[in-house]
């Protein structure tokens, strides 16, 4: 386990966030209202076991999970997509594949 993620993170900034949702198929008024947001992260690690709570003056969302188990995770309160998740270590960094509708989506922390 290279690195322990446990605290609280706040968004700085985000790099082609609009382009990221409209290639996730995300609608206008959903894009530019989310484009306003500034979530914060509250992250929880237990070893290879973590919880994330994303909070925003809009809306919550939690997910839990264990590095290298795929999950089925459903993305309610965010844009309410279901996919399959799984989360793995890259040197540092948290490596997250979903697969769903779909291709080649995933996220890094």
């Amino acid at each position: 386990m290279p690195v322990d993620y446990s605290g609280t993170w706040n968004l700085v900034s985000n790099v082609n966030f609009e382009g990221y949702m409209v290639a996730l198929g995300i609608d206008i008024v959903t894009r530019k209202i989310a484009a306003l947001l500034k979530p914060q992260k509250v992250i929880e690690q237990d070893g290879e076991c973590f919880t994330i709570m994303t909070s925003t003056t809009l809306r919550n969302y939690e997910c839990s999970f264990k590095i290298g188990e795929e999950y089925r995770e459903v993305t309610t309160g965010m844009d309410n997509r279901t996919c399959q998740t799984v989360v793995t270590w890259e040197n540092d960094k948290l490596v997250c594949v979903q697969k769903g509708k779909k291709k080649n989506r995933g996220t890094y922390l």
